[in-house]
């Protein structure tokens, strides 16, 4: 295999403390990490904004990924108000055609297994913290196979505010029975970054390109082209004890 194009290792979030719990957890985003659905994500925002007038651009939806739904639409109508459909029947439009698309053309993004047997291999509980709600994990995780792989499931819809907020991964941790300390978050994109280190966890991002110069994402401890690069290094990031 090639050497990756890009990759870095640096002390992005402090070692963990010397606890008493040596419990370890993995806890997984889901779009643009689990499976190639930011794609579709701005397929179904462009064409349902577009809808109401408001023409995204591929830049533009870029611009909010990673975000829960709710703000996106929010993030538009502020900027680019628009009549006829409430803010609540755009979000469902969306949310719909998300969906069907996931069911229709949904593909698991490359070594999904090998990060999941590098982690459960190596002690760690599984869990996974998506900004989307829980019916479309359901789809994703059934058109993936990935049914019962995660000890937790948890939905930042179900908080009080989304990502970059870390309320998901404190959620995801606490339902693993894990400190935050004791978890690594995998992500794609700058918000979910953002929220896992709130959490004060480690991190690994796996962006859907190259980062440019200067990108949050470089704070990452670990920064990677693919799923496939990872290796016991990625388990080492929380000692075993």
């Amino acid at each position: 295999m090639d050497e990756p194009k890009f990759r870095l290792v640096q002390g992005g979030a402090s070692s963990p403390p010397e606890s008493d719990e040596l419990l370890r957890a993995a806890i997984f985003d889901m779009d643009g990490l689990l499976i190639d659905s930011e794609p579709l994500w701005r397929q179904a925002e462009q064409r349902v904004f577009a809808g109401v007038g408001v023409q995204l651009t591929d830049a533009d939806c870029e611009e909010t990924m990673g975000l829960r739904i709710d703000a996106v639409v929010e993030h538009w109508w502020q900027r680019r108000p628009w009549g006829g459909k409430t803010r609540s029947d755009v979000e469902a439009s969306i949310l719909d055609e998300v969906e069907r698309l996931i069911v229709a053309r949904g593909t698991a993004l490359p070594g999904v297994d090998l990060a999941l047997e590098v982690f459960a291999g190596s002690g760690y509980r599984l869990g996974l913290a998506s900004s989307s709600p829980k019916r479309l994990i359901a789809a994703v995780l059934d058109a993936l196979g990935l049914e019962g792989c995660f000890e937790a499931v948890c939905s930042a819809a179900e908080e009080e505010q989304g990502k970059p907020d870390p309320a998901v991964y404190l959620t995801a941790a606490h339902a693993l029975g894990a400190l935050p300390q004791r978890c690594v978050a995998l992500e794609d994109s700058v918000s979910g970054l953002r929220a896992a280190q709130a959490a004060g966890m480690r991190t690994i991002v796996v962006p859907e390109r190259p980062p440019a110069p200067g990108s949050p994402l470089f704070e990452a401890d670990l920064l990677l082209e693919s799923l496939l690069d990872l290796d016991d290094q990625a388990s080492e990031l929380v000692p075993s004890a």
